[in-house]
C-alpha cells in the first residue's frame, strides 16, 4: 500500500436480518441498496462505480458475520453534513451513542448502534 491508495479496499458491515439492515440504512443515507446471494451469504452494498478507485462495501449476513458493538469502527462518508443522517438513525430504528463533534482539524464524527448492534461511525468535513 502507498500514501496513493485508499487504505481501505472493502468493508462488511455483520447484520442478522439483512431486510431490516438494508432498510436502515437506504433510511438513514436516502440510498438504494443492491442485493445478491453470493457463496451462501445475503449481502446488500452501497452505491459505486465500477473502476472508479473509490472504497466500498457492504451488509451481509452470513454464520461468519456476527454484528457487535465490541468490533473494529468504520467510518461511513456523512458528508456534506454528518447531521443529516444522524438525525434519522433513531427514527429508523439505530441508537446515537456520541452525537457529532469536533475531530480537530479533521472535521466531524459521531457514532450510532444500527439495527443489528453494530456500533458504526460517521464522518464528514463539516
Amino acid at each position: 500500500m502507498t500514501a496513493n491508495e485508499n487504505s481501505l479496499n472493502w468493508f462488511e458491515i455483520s447484520v442478522a436480518d439483512i431486510k431490516r439492515a438494508k432498510k436502515f440504512y437506504e433510511t438513514i443515507f436516502n440510498i438504494e441498496m443492491q442485493e445478491m446471494e453470493m457463496m451462501g451469504m445475503q449481502m446488500a452494498f452501497f452505491p459505486w462505480e465500477d473502476k472508479s478507485g473509490k472504497a466500498s462495501g457492504g451488509l451481509v449476513q452470513s454464520p461468519q458475520h456476527v454484528p457487535s458493538g465490541e468490533g473494529a469502527k468504520i467510518y461511513l462518508n456523512g458528508n456534506p453534513d454528518l447531521a443529516v443522517a444522524l438525525a434519522k438513525v433513531e427514527a429508523a430504528g439505530g441508537k446515537v451513542v456520541m452525537p457529532k463533534m469536533q475531530a480537530g482539524d479533521f472535521g466531524q464524527m459521531a457514532f450510532f448502534v444500527d439495527t443489528e448492534g453494530n456500533t458504526v461511525a460517521l464522518h464528514s468535513n463539516n
